[in-house]
């Protein structure tokens, strides 16, 4: 029973590590999920298509209170609160099937973490399954006890008012305890996303380890990796996903002496309006042995609409990286050569490529700039800036300035280039303008890895604080400097700054104690 008795679960059976075939004939029986054509196990996971963010807590005890940056993120809730909970998830579990996966957290093995997931639900089991990193046979006959332990009963729905808690659903994690639970929520993504902020926890602390939400690919000869910030719509998977260089990961990862290293063994991609011609490594994952969600298809033919959005414009695919067919595994590279930030600006004024010094590197890493552009949502009618703090900031536990300061100092030790990446709008804001072509950003992002930008004339853009390189190959130089792209010049430079104002005015508010040479090196109104 792998202790389960001990935590007061009663199963009828417990399955350890099953085989995906095994997983998907256990999920298709129970009448949970069905094959689409291509062979994917495909699931609907009811109420809960996305993360639930305010339904997030953090157990508040003497050992880690000082280290957390509570706030509306980092929200702290009582082990009491947090053991009755469990509790009751236990209970239900009695008579069940549970599904247990032994599986790592961190492909590095020096620094490789142990997680139990504990599933009441076949294709959750599944879902990790592709996920985390995979232990041999070997590995798992010698695995001992896990490090950690999360227990995902997405059929126990919580009493908020007996909680004292806002919904159903809690995703809860008490670090000294070192064991999470997710009730109430059938969401795959709070599993993975509950496993990255335990690492982005433990590691600072335990490791002198940089946790970070980027995608990571490396040269496959001279082994230098490169790292991709962004926040969802500005190419990160895109972007990293280059035939000539190899694919470490597409999400989390950590930067330790040796390198870069993947937390996971699969990835999560977004599914909507896919297209293989746009996205063929994705398209061609979607097959037996992957897991789509909430992903619409035809009840005979079973052949998906990735274009319908009726449940939610969320869907997802989690499939082992494997599927990929240049990825690195074991998901391990050298010192990051180059790392990009990606924003997608709906303004349209900040430029397609500029460098970053470490200072104004510090600065964009804990601002995680990005826009909602209009339309998207009820009520937004102009371009709205999204700032994410450390571009994940849902998942960081710690203080920013502790990333931050990691950051800086990995790029003195390594000589590391940093450069800021606009795949946003160009010749005006949203709506006038025409979005970055995909060609000239890659072949900015090429000059960045192969060395042309580190010996290019750059011009200082005084608002924005900016180091504009003036030719790029392949790149018009017009579309270098966005102020050369727009017909009305005094239309720009009010735009400018608006969003230099906005930027300004974010840093204040959110990092008031950061030191002045980081708050310094931002823009400037």
């Amino acid at each position: 029973m792998y202790g389960l008795e001990e935590q007061g679960i009663k199963a009828s059976a417990v399955f350890r590590n099953l085989s995906p075939a095994a997983l998907v004939e256990k999920s298709i029986s129970r009448g949970e999920s069905n094959l689409i054509n291509t062979g994917a196990l495909a699931v609907f996971t009811g109420k809960y298509t996305g993360r639930s963010p305010k339904d997030k807590f953090i157990v508040d005890t003497p050992g880690i209170h000082d280290k957390i940056a509570w706030g509306s993120v980092n929200v702290p809730t009582k082990r009491e609160t947090f053991q009755a909970i469990k509790k009751k998830m236990c209970e239900y579990l009695n008579g069940k099937e549970v599904y247990i996966f032994d599986g790592f957290g961190g492909a590095n093995k020096k620094y490789t973490r142990k997680f139990r997931i504990i599933n009441e639900l076949p294709h959750q089991n599944l879902f990790i399954h592709n996920l985390l990193i995979r232990p041999s046979a070997e590995e798992l006959a010698s695995y001992g006890n896990p490090d950690w332990q999360i227990l995902a009963v997405p059929g126990y729905k919580c009493d908020p008012k007996e909680f004292g808690i806002n919904s159903e659903a809690a995703i809860m994690i008490d670090y000294e305890a070192k064991e999470a639970i997710i009730a109430g929520s059938g969401y795959c993504g709070e599993i993975k996303k509950t496993v990255f902020s335990i690492l982005n926890f433990v590691y600072p602390v335990d490791e002198n380890i940089l946790p970070m939400h980027c995608s990571s690919n490396m040269d496959p000869n001279t082994k230098e990796s490169a790292i991709f910030f962004g926040l969802s719509g500005t190419g990160k998977t895109t972007l990293s996903a280059d035939p000539n260089r190899k694919l470490i990961g597409d999400d989390e990862h950590g930067w330790c002496d040796d390198g870069v290293f993947n937390f996971e063994g699969g990835c999560y991609a977004k599914c909507i309006d896919l297209k293989e011609e746009n996205e063929p490594e994705i398209y061609r994952a979607i097959k037996f042995g992957s897991l789509i969600e909430n992903v619409v298809y035809d009840k005979e033919t079973r052949i998906p609409d990735y274009s319908d959005k009726s449940i939610t414009e969320n869907t997802r695919v989690g499939y082992p990286i494997e599927f990929i067919s240049n990825s690195q595994v074991p998901g391990v590279g050298g010192v990051p050569k180059v790392v990009i930030f990606l924003t997608a600006d709906a303004f349209g004024v900040l430029p397609p490529i500029s460098k970053l010094s470490k200072e104004a590197a510090m600065y964009h890493f804990v601002t995680g700039f990005t826009s909602k552009l209009a339309g998207t949502e009820r009520g937004v009618t102009e371009p709205q800036p999204t700032f994410s703090t450390l571009f994940g900031e849902p998942f960081m536990p710690l203080d920013p300035s502790v990333y931050s300061k990691m950051l800086g100092e990995k790029l003195d030790k390594y000589g590391t280039a940093v450069y800021l990446v606009n795949t946003g709008w160009s010749g005006g804001p949203y709506g006038v303008g025409s979005r970055m072509k995909l060609k000239y950003t890659r072949s900015m992002i090429t000059a960045a890895l192969n060395g042309e930008l580190a010996k290019a004339e750059y011009k200082h853009d005084e608002r924005f604080n900016l180091e504009v390189p003036q030719s790029v190959t392949d790149v018009p130089s017009e579309v270098l400097n966005p102020r050369d792209t727009w017909s009305d010049k005094s239309a720009y430079d009010a735009q400018a700054d608006k969003l230099a104002k906005m930027f300004m005015e974010n840093f204040e508010k959110k990092y008031p104690n950061m030191p002045a040479e980081i708050k310094n090196a931002g823009p400037k109104a």
